[in-house]
Formats: C-alpha cells, sequence, structure tokens
C-alpha cells in the first residue's frame, strides 16, 4: 500500500487526480468515473480536481436542471476508492526532476533563515547552512533539512560538537555547487570569505535558487462514505 501512496503523491504534486481502488474489481473504474462526473455535475462550481462532498445539500437557489443532477448524484452509491485530490501549484518539471529523479548523495542542514531566504526565491548563501553529511561532489543532489542553530556560546557536551539539535524537518532537494568537503569548509561564513577559506571562489551560492525544489503540502485524500 505505502507504494501506492508515494505514486499518488508523485502524481498529485504534477497536477494529477489520482485515485486507488481493488484492483480485483477492475469493472469499478467504470463506477468510480460514473459516480465523480454526477458529484461535478451536481454542483456548478466544483470540477472534476475539487474536492465535493458525497453529500450535498440543495438550496432554494438551485435550478430545475440542478435539483435533477442533484438527485442523480444522490441516487448513485459510491464505489469504493480514495481520490487523492491534485496539487493546487503543480510543480514544473525541473523542480519535479529535483525532487523526484535526482537521487540524493547527502544532506545539507541549513537554519530557519536560509528557509525564509529560499523561500523568498533567494539562493542557499554558505552562512544559512549549519552542517553537511554524507559524501557528494559538485552538482549532485542532496536533501536540504531545516534544523535549529545553537549559538557558539550554547554548545553543551551532550551536543558532541554539533551547532544544531533537534531531528530536523526535511523540506527539499538541492543540486549544489560544492562538495560535501567544501561545504564543510564554508558553512556559516559570509560569500566574500570563501574564497579565503578554500582558495577559489566557484560561486557565492552553495546552490542557486533554481536548482533548489521544495516538496509541497501533502494531497488531501478523498474518500467517500457510503449516504
Amino acid at each position: 500500500m505505502s507504494t501506492k501512496i508515494v505514486a499518488a503523491r508523485l502524481a498529485t504534486s504534477a497536477g494529477v487526480t489520482t485515485i486507488i481502488t481493488r484492483s480485483s474489481n477492475p469493472g469499478n473504474i467504470a463506477n468510480i468515473v460514473s459516480y465523480i462526473q454526477a458529484l461535478k455535475s451536481s454542483s456548478p462550481t466544483s470540477t472534476p480536481d475539487t474536492a465535493t462532498p458525497p453529500r450535498t445539500t440543495i438550496t432554494p437557489s438551485h435550478s430545475t436542471a440542478s435539483l435533477a443532477s442533484v438527485t442523480a448524484a444522490l441516487s448513485i452509491a459510491a464505489p469504493l476508492h480514495t481520490r487523492f485530490m491534485p496539487s493546487a501549484q503543480p510543480i514544473r518539471d525541473r523542480y519535479f526532476w529535483i525532487l523526484h529523479g535526482l537521487a540524493p548523495h547527502g544532506t545539507v542542514y541549513i537554519d530557519s533563515g536560509a528557509r525564509r531566504a529560499l523561500s523568498n526565491k533567494a539562493g542557499l548563501l554558505p552562512v544559512g547552512v549549519v552542517d553537511v553529511e554524507g559524501s557528494f561532489a559538485q552538482q549532485e543532489a542532496v536533501r536540504l533539512v531545516v534544523v535549529d542553530r545553537i549559538k557558539a556560546g550554547d554548545v553543551k557536551p551532550e551536543d558532541n560538537g554539533r551547532l544544531w539539535r533537534g531531528p530536523g524537518v526535511e523540506v527539499g532537494r538541492a543540486v549544489v555547487n560544492y562538495s560535501a568537503v567544501e561545504i564543510a569548509r564554508i558553512k556559516g561564513v559570509r560569500s566574500s570569505e570563501i574564497e579565503g577559506c578554500l582558495g577559489y571562489a566557484d560561486s557565492e551560492y552553495v546552490a542557486l535558487r533554481e536548482n533548489i525544489s521544495f516538496f509541497e503540502r501533502e494531497s488531501r485524500p478523498v474518500t467517500p462514505s457510503p449516504l
């Protein structure tokens, strides 16, 4: 079942409605389509990609045609299925490829300030990097994990030298401009200091914004209940 959920998540993030039902009854697919189409026609504002509850309230503003559609929708028994609604903002091809087409080779830990900057379409600067994990080269994909940065004076022995605490939250993926070894040396410094740390500066960014993709909010599944 987990593979079906993953497939639904990938499809909905690309803007595709996804339905999970029993493969032992393939004839149920036609019933599901008829049911969804009846729900669509029962509400003038609904679309096939809009979650519509199986119960419909009839108001005086319904026209005669609308009342007929509602009656038809209510007369159809809800076939067993779960519908995953598509993302309202589908991921573009390149960002989808970064998220789901590339295997991450490591993890870059960033602070909340870097996360806010990335949300505002800025690139990932080294000053926002807290730590790095794994072994990867330039132009390889990594996980982006947001953590709580610890001030240098607040580090405790149990932190084992780490400048962050907590499990962190994975928010996306990135294709980086520097290797794991290089990022470990420039983490937390300003872009103007990169050349002093490495002896060269290929880029002021650890990752360009166009090479960073975030996970969207998961699709909300809709399972109709019997009337």
